[in-house]
């Protein structure tokens, strides 16, 4: 038995079948396991025993083609869900008598979060599953040596976070949460700061959250033999001022590491 879909991608005028209305909501959350289904999406259809196997596209009003029964609402429900009104239909259209159906998604196209900024492969990634944001940052590559140390997620609703990507991989949900569809996922530059005097390596650095004075000096290569980190000037801006060396470095700013007097 085939379950073949019309070629074109326009749903046809069809009364939508819409059976198991009682059938339990399906879970949005992130973490639910099963896909949910949404336009564009490609599924394969078999009835369990028999050779033929059927693939149809959810068309954009988020329904299914199907032989013999017509359009059936796909938007919304998992795989299981569907099969489970697929054989439903088939047996009460007098098909089958006892129908066992499998519903597989073979194309993800409506669940995806997008990776944009400094990653090595900015790309739509699609759901098929629970991700955790590490998981997404390692599909696309991970971060470029000139991006910054932590990413910032923006959802559909609500308002944006930042992660630190060292703590991506603690094991705390918290600092690695799943992502949800329609996430998008932001890899910024790094911001850069300037450091010059006595240090082994002058020059630009990418800068890190909550960097201090002396980690600054570190990231130049340290002090030289007459180098003091209690003589740490920073120009910021049209300012001037003498910093310690738990101070915090902010971007742009230009340090000028001084000589100890003895």
């Amino acid at each position: 038995m085939a379950f073949a879909q019309p070629a074109s991608g326009v749903a046809p005028p069809a009364v939508p079948l819409q059976l198991n209305q009682g059938a339990a909501a399906p879970q949005h959350d992130a973490a639910t396991a099963e896909y949910v289904l949404g336009p564009e999406d490609t599924i394969e259809v078999e009835v369990v025993g028999q050779p033929d196997k059927a693939r149809a596209r959810v068309y954009t009003d988020g329904t299914v083609q199907l032989n013999l029964i017509g359009k059936l609402v796909a938007q919304g429900k998992t795989p299981k869900q569907l099969s489970v009104e697929i054989a439903e239909a088939l047996r009460s259209g007098g098909f089958y008598s006892n129908p066992l159906i499998n519903v597989e998604v073979v194309g993800y196209s409506s669940r995806y979060v997008t990776v944009l900024g400094a990653v090595a492969s900015p790309s739509l990634v699609p759901i098929n599953r629970p991700y955790r944001l590490s998981e997404i940052l390692a599909r696309v590559g991970g971060v470029l040596p000139s991006g910054a140390d932590y990413l910032i997620v923006r959802p559909e609703a609500g308002a944006e976070r930042r992660y630190l990507i060292d703590e991506l991989a603690t094991g705390d949900a918290t600092k690695d949460p799943f992502v949800t569809p329609g996430d998008k996922v932001f890899a910024p530059a790094a911001e850069v700061f300037y450091i010059s005097g006595q240090v082994n390596s002058p020059g630009p650095f990418p800068m890190k959250t909550d960097m201090t004075v002396r980690q600054a000096i570190a990231r130049a290569g340290g002090l030289t033999a007459s180098g003091s980190d209690k003589k740490v000037v920073v120009n910021r801006g049209e300012k001037k001022v003498k910093l310690s060396g738990d101070a915090k470095v902010e971007p742009g700013d230009v340090l000028v590491v001084g000589e100890r007097l003895f």
